[in-house]
């Protein structure tokens, strides 16, 4: 691994960190809280790709379970990984891993409605299915419960992966992180 490349996993874990700082909303029946800093994992994964986007996440998640408190609302130490919301944020560093993965497949001929179906798939796909069993084992819900529940979620999780898209989409046109594969000899 580069210098560079810890760079750039350095660089996205602050910049979910600092995504945190807006204000979190926490839905009443769950606790779980609605917050900006889920687009840390879509933004990592499609800037950085799947290997250096993981690894960004996967540190997020370290930092946090030690006591930095880096989680939007000032949270953070090993009693988040207790709480209602710990299947949401084990999530991050798979949602950065498919997002990267799949940016990095279709690296040739990306457009912007692909990277929008591949960040929806990780924010609404991958987040649910991690998060919304671990929230209803946590607080005696059924999966349906859970699952609507979890409704609330949807339009900010549908919003934060156009607009994680957008940025995207925008660096990779500027400066691509994501080395371009070369092209066959002829």
């Amino acid at each position: 691994m580069s210098t560079k490349d810890i760079v750039y996993i350095a660089l996205f874990a602050a910049v979910t960190a600092a995504v945190g700082l807006f204000p979190p909303f926490p839905l009443p029946v769950t606790g779980v809280p609605i917050s900006v800093q889920s687009i840390g994992p879509l933004l990592a994964g499609t800037i950085l790709g799947a290997r250096r986007g993981f690894l960004s996440q996967l540190l997020f998640v370290v930092l946090v379970a030690v006591g930095l408190p880096l989680l939007a609302g000032g949270r953070g130490g090993f009693g988040v990984f207790l709480g209602p919301s710990a299947g949401y944020l084990l999530a991050w560093p798979l949602i950065a891993l498919f997002v990267g993965y799949m940016v990095e497949r279709y690296w040739r001929n990306l457009t912007l409605l692909k990277t929008i179906a591949f960040s929806l798939i990780g924010a609404l796909g991958i987040s649910n299915l991690m998060g919304i069993p671990w929230m209803a084992a946590l607080l005696g819900l059924n999966l349906v419960e859970a699952a609507i529940s979890s409704l609330a979620f949807v339009p900010g999780d549908i919003a934060k992966a156009i607009l994680a898209s957008f940025i995207a989409m925008a660096v990779r046109c500027s400066y691509p992180i994501i080395e371009r594969e070369k092209a066959p000899a002829t």
